[in-house]
């Protein structure tokens, strides 16, 4: 018999600690964040100015992404990871296109939860729930989550910038393993993951800093993941046309004047399960 799964300690409020979300928000230019928050983005920042780009590009990847798939017929999505409101957020590109569609937000931040929450109580067609995604199981079985998705139909399942700030090979598998089991046939994954191939030696130095001073819990790792490594998370998926790509090549907007020569270090796909 297996061994139970021990809980998950909750993610705890501390404004004095740096915190993988409101960093992010610091690169988009966002106000949602701490004199920590920027302390520790800027010291990145100051040996991966590129960081600012690559947060816009994920964010256009999420866009692009989700009209993709309104227009394959997706009309729920559950958001893991989602990260505090930002302009173009999930519902809002969904709505727009199929103003039927449901969206579930999860993260485990409670400023995250509080702030979605905020924002999106009028809307009926949007719930925010607290979960972790290390607990794949208990997200899906969340019965906010479950109030308004159907898991017997199609869903698109989004991990955008998610599985890169777990540092466990086999975790990161077993997410996207139990997440593809238990969605209906015809759903979608959506993956982003920030990618050591381009510059190995900065992304080591950045993955010491967040593993230094942010709030990511786990075991230590040298470097992020490789481009190859995450095509794996596709396996027992039908891949859409690129396949794997640098967030800038995965279908880019025919008027988006692109990023010239400034790397983007983060991939992404998308798979549908058949």
């Amino acid at each position: 018999m297996a061994e139970a799964t021990p809980p998950l300690e909750p993610v705890q409020f501390n404004p004095a600690v740096p915190n993988v979300a409101r960093m992010y928000d610091y690169y988009l230019g966002g106000k949602n964040n701490f004199a920590a928050d920027r302390k520790a983005a800027e010291q990145a920042l100051s040996f991966a100015p590129e960081l600012r780009v690559g947060a816009q590009e994920v964010r256009k990847f999420l866009r692009r992404s989700v009209r993709f798939l309104t227009d394959a017929g997706i009309r729920q999505f559950v958001d893991i990871g989602c990260g505090l409101p930002t302009q173009g957020n999930v519902h809002e590109i969904a709505q727009a296109a199929a103003p039927e569609s449901r969206v579930a937000y999860v993260d485990n931040d409670p400023i995250v939860i509080s702030h979605g929450q905020a924002l999106l109580g009028g809307n009926p067609g949007t719930v925010v729930v607290q979960a972790d995604v290390r607990d794949p199981a208990g997200l899906i079985a969340h019965p906010t989550l479950r109030g308004l998705i159907d898991l017997d139909q199609p869903v698109g399942v989004l991990l955008i910038a998610v599985l890169h700030v777990i540092p466990e090979d086999d975790l990161a598998t077993r997410i996207v393993e139990e997440l593809r089991e238990t969605i209906a046939p015809g759903s979608y994954i959506v993956l982003s993951h920030a990618v050591a191939d381009l510059r190995p030696e900065t992304t080591a130095r950045l993955a010491k800093l967040y593993q230094d001073r942010v709030d990511v819990t786990g075991p230590r790792r040298m470097n992020l993941r490789t481009k190859a490594e995450v095509e794996e998370y596709f396996t027992g998926l039908e891949l859409v046309e690129p396949g794997v790509e640098y967030l800038n090549r995965w279908r880019p907007d025919p008027d988006d004047p692109g990023v010239g020569d400034t790397p983007v270090w983060s991939v992404g796909g998308i798979g549908r399960k058949v």
